[in-house]
């Protein structure tokens, strides 16, 4: 059963995308404003964002962007060089964590948009600056033509499983005593399905079959799109990949281990997972 991105139903209010805005921007807007990939929030006791006056926040940015229309109201992505009084920085993670879920996956979107125009600035051809191209999100080189579009970095997520339990796993760089499904990034020429079975070998010497698609997520850790499975083993004994996987073990239905909370897909698949194969509703 395919299940629903984490953002997709998190709440009511609808959101637009675009490149520019359709008619005068009004000076009410979303603000997703950034100080070295750092989101400003209002100091606040409960930091929250919502509709203001933009005016001021656009004219000290050095960079930005138009998102399109949350809830009817523009939103912008804003690159600033220091916080303007009554702002402070938070880590983006940490802010994703403790905004509304749909703002939270704006302000992601809206990093990625910065770091794509940040990092596209010269031609990767010819290196001459490029350009904004009217009418579509891109950059443009005036000599050579080569147009360069945001970057996404499709990575794939695998939960393996067997009667009664499921493989977890932790990198070395996850919270101490945190585990989760397999990851990583699908190479060139490779299908995501290929890449779920050559990465599920890599990392735990295990084999699988009978993959279900379960859902994506946006992940802007820099640019990632995160495609999640199961996948049933067949076999194979749990070997960790020296130097990505730190330990992996089967854990019990009733047993398991810390995991991600649901703020990012693999804590909606592990939970969801773990549900239907606790109510027997899983082949």
């Amino acid at each position: 059963m395919m299940a629903k991105s984490p953002t997709a139903t998190a709440h009511s209010m609808s959101f637009i995308p675009a490149s520019q805005p359709v008619e005068p921007a009004s000076p009410q807007a979303w603000c997703f404003a950034f100080v070295q990939r750092e989101l400003l929030l209002p100091d606040t006791e409960v930091p929250t964002l919502a509709p203001m006056d933009a005016t001021t926040l656009i004219a000290q940015a050095t960079v930005h962007h138009y998102l399109g229309k949350l809830a009817a109201v523009d939103c912008w992505a804003l690159e600033l060089p220091e916080p303007p009084p009554g702002w402070r920085r938070m880590p983006l993670r940490a802010a994703m964590m403790s905004l509304d879920s749909t703002l939270g996956a704006l302000a992601g979107r809206a990093t990625q948009v910065l770091e794509w125009d940040r990092t596209h600035r010269f031609c990767g051809v010819c290196a001459t600056p490029t350009t904004l191209q009217p009418g579509e999100r891109a950059r443009i080189c005036p000599a050579c033509g080569h147009t360069a579009y945001p970057r996404l970095s499709p990575a794939m997520m695998a939960l393996v499983w067997r009667p009664g339990e499921l493989l977890l796993a932790r990198s070395p760089h996850y919270t101490a005593g945190m585990y989760s499904a397999l990851a990583g990034f699908v190479e060139a020429g490779e299908s995501l399905e290929e890449c779920v079975h050559r990465e599920v070998a890599e990392e735990v010497a295990v084999t699988v079959d009978s993959l279900r698609y379960y859902g994506s997520q946006s992940w802007p850790f820099p640019n990632s799109l995160m495609v999640a499975f199961t996948a049933r083993w067949t076999g194979g004994e749990i070997v960790p990949q020296p130097g990505e996987i730190e330990h992996a073990q089967w854990f019990a239905l009733d047993a398991l281990p810390n995991i991600p909370p649901r703020f990012s897909i693999s804590g909606h698949l592990i939970r969801d997972t773990l549900a239907k194969m606790q109510k027997g509703d899983w082949v």
